[in-house]
C-alpha cells in the first residue's frame, strides 16, 4: 500500500464554485499540495455556512456570485458563525467594488482566476498564518476607484428590480413607501449616471457595487 505523504495537519480547505469543471479542477490541483487537504465541495452559496460548520476548514475558497447567496455575503456569515475559518475570495470578476466588499465581509485575501495555482496554494498558506493577501493590481484599481457611492438603501432598491419588478413590488419587498423607493431609484440613477434604473444596475454591478 502507497504510503500518504501529507503532513499531520494538512490545512483544510472548503471550495464553493457553481462552475463544476472548475470546481473539480481546482480541488484536482490544491489536492496534489502536499499540505492542503480539501474536506468539502459546494456549488451553490447558500450551502456555505452548513458546509464549514460540519467540516471545519480552516481556510474557505469562495467564488461571488453562486446561486443563493453571493459570495461575499457568505462571508460576512462566516465571519459571525465561523470566525476561525479564513475566507479566500476566488473570482473572474477583478472589480475594485468586490475587493472593497469583500475587505468590509472580513475576507483574508483576494484574487482572480487568471493566475497560476502555485499562487493560489501559496496564499492559502498565507491567510492561515494571518496574513491577508490581494492581487496587487486589483488594489491600485479599488485605492483610485474609491468607495461605492450608494447607500445601502440605493442597492437594496436596484436589487429588488433586478427581475423588472414595478415599484409598487419592490416596496412591498423592501417594506417601504412607493415614494421612497421612486426617491432612491433616482438617487441611484443619478449617482451612476444612467437613464433608467436597469442602466443604474448595470453599472452598479458592472463596478462592483451590489
Amino acid at each position: 500500500m502507497p504510503r500518504d505523504h501529507r503532513p499531520a495537519k494538512s490545512i483544510r480547505v472548503l471550495l464553493a464554485e457553481d462552475q463544476g469543471m472548475m470546481r473539480g479542477a481546482l480541488a484536482l490541483l490544491l489536492g496534489m499540495e502536499a499540505d492542503i487537504d480539501v474536506v468539502a465541495q459546494v456549488s451553490a452559496g447558500d450551502a456555505i455556512v452548513d458546509a464549514v460548520l460540519t467540516h471545519r476548514p480552516d481556510v474557505a475558497l469562495l467564488d461571488i456570485e453562486l446561486p443563493g447567496l453571493s459570495g461575499l455575503d457568505a462571508a460576512a456569515r462566516l465571519r459571525e458563525e465561523a470566525p476561525d475559518c479564513r475566507v479566500l475570495i476566488l473570482t473572474t470578476f477583478g472589480r475594485p467594488g468586490y475587493l472593497r466588499r469583500a475587505m468590509e465581509a472580513g475576507a483574508a485575501g483576494f484574487l482572480v482566476k487568471d493566475g497560476p495555482v502555485e499562487e493560489l496554494a501559496v496564499t492559502i498558506r498565507r491567510v492561515l498564518t494571518g496574513e491577508t493577501v490581494i492581487d496587487p493590481a486589483l488594489a491600485a484599481a479599488a485605492l483610485s476607484a474609491g468607495p461605492s457611492p450608494l447607500t445601502a438603501r440605493e442597492c437594496d432598491a436596484l436589487n429588488a428590480s433586478a427581475d423588472g419588478a414595478t415599484v409598487a413590488d419592490i416596496a412591498a419587498r423592501l417594506h417601504l413607501s412607493e415614494s421612497t423607493v421612486r426617491n432612491y431609484l433616482s438617487s441611484a440613477i443619478g449617482k451612476t449616471g444612467t437613464r433608467n434604473r436597469m442602466e443604474a444596475m448595470r453599472e452598479a454591478r458592472s463596478q462592483g457595487w451590489l
